[in-house]
């Protein structure tokens, strides 16, 4: 999208395709620096024309915001009071007054009912509380990682038991651990090694994760997985 500002002292330029709309805009001053635009800085020059397009039709507005006071455009609206009552249909600069009177804000809490439904209350307060449930929730929700493990049928103690540390840290960390031991050549002859090693690896977490089932062997690959005991029972 380009402008060209050569012959004539004004012309008209069409934003195609801003968001689902298509707006036109008349008589833009032709003494552009460059002679032309394109990109974002087409849109920064018709911000002061054009102040509700944005980038998808419309400037984006946060799920969480609501509509309160001055904002609400309906002409009737359903009036909740701050204890819960329904105060009625009323118009909505009456149901704004009403608010005032009471020292409380009007916040459209249904924009999509028939009238829409406000509700009388203090605005800030109610954002307070409810940002504060959120952060609490997100506080109480844990996210359960995957940790690897790798083993070998030829481990040594030191080596077997520094994987085991790490593996119930994972644990007490409350990770599903997977534990994964692969067999290298003629290795594939100890099948029953890398099994006895694996038993002796979930014996030793046993007070912290069990295994969902037995070790799996696919290919040259030998692996279980661990679940933290907290999650398993519930």
């Amino acid at each position: 999208m380009w402008y060209n500002t050569r012959g004539k002292r004004s012309r008209t330029l069409s934003v195609l395709t801003v968001g689902l709309r298509a707006h036109t805009v008349n008589k833009v001053p032709s003494r552009v620096r460059g002679g032309f635009l394109c990109g974002d800085s087409v849109l920064a020059f018709l911000f002061p024309i054009l102040p509700h397009v944005g980038y998808g039709g419309v400037f984006p507005i946060s799920a969480k915001e609501l509509l309160i006071n001055e904002e609400i455009k309906a002409k009737e609206v359903r009036v909740i009071g701050p204890d819960g009552e329904t105060l009625g249909i009323m118009s909505a600069s009456a149901a704004l007054s009403t608010a005032y009177d009471q020292g409380y804000d009007l916040v459209l809490m249904a924009p999509q009912a028939t009238p829409p439904v406000c509700r009388i209350m203090d605005y800030g307060k109610y954002k307070f509380e409810r940002d504060k449930k959120e952060k609490e929730a997100k506080k109480k929700q844990q996210v359960i990682e995957l940790k690897e493990i790798q083993l070998s049928c030829r481990i040594d103690t030191h080596d077997f038991e520094t994987k085991l540390r790490h593996a119930r840290r994972f644990l007490e960390g409350g990770n599903k651990v997977r534990v994964v031991m692969r067999f290298k050549g003629r290795e594939m002859s100890h099948v029953g090694i890398g099994q006895e090693i694996m038993k002796k690896f979930e014996d030793a977490c046993q007070d912290l994760g069990a295994a969902d089932k037995a070790p799996v062997l696919e290919g040259r690959f030998m692996s279980m997985v661990l679940t933290p005991l907290k999650y398993k029972s519930n």
